[in-house]
């Protein structure tokens, strides 16, 4: 397993999602150690506020393995997942999670919430910090030019 490669490669997306004036966060999905699909948040182009990059991946994957179920997934990305994201992860049963940045605001995997502390949820493996200054110097980047 390459971590690094699959964190880079959601680090692209994110830089995707700054081009186009989203916040800069991209989501890769593994399986078998093979990309079955990548996004990045595309809640203004959508004007759709589910359109995260975690959200997206995840309904991709899905449509591609033509199941709800992502048991033999992993997934990487360069944000802690939202509530909404993290519980996502969870009701598809991915394995394990793999972020780059805790989000003290809105991450509910370790910083906030920790919604897999509640014992309804399905607790994916869950794997922080790896490669976070990239993922923390493009999202400064992104508000310090929004004020």
């Amino acid at each position: 397993m390459n971590q690094n490669k699959y964190i880079l490669e959601a680090i692209n997306e994110a830089k995707k999602a700054f081009a186009k004036d989203e916040v800069p966060v991209g989501a890769v999905i593994v399986r078998n150690n093979e990309i079955i699909s990548k996004a990045h948040n595309l809640v203004i182009s959508k004007n759709d506020p589910t359109a995260h990059a975690e959200t997206l991946a995840i309904k991709e994957a899905t449509k591609l393995l033509g199941t709800p179920r992502l048991d033999d997934c992993d997934i990487y990305i360069t944000l802690e997942p939202c509530a909404m994201c993290t519980a996502t992860i969870s009701l598809a049963k991915i394995k394990r999670i793999f972020y780059c940045l805790d989000d003290k605001k809105f991450g509910c995997v370790e910083s906030n919430q920790t919604l897999y502390k509640d014992n309804s949820y399905f607790k994916p493996e869950i794997y922080s910090g790896i490669n976070s200054e990239e993922s923390k110097k493009l999202l400064q980047k992104f508000f310090k030019d929004k004020r």
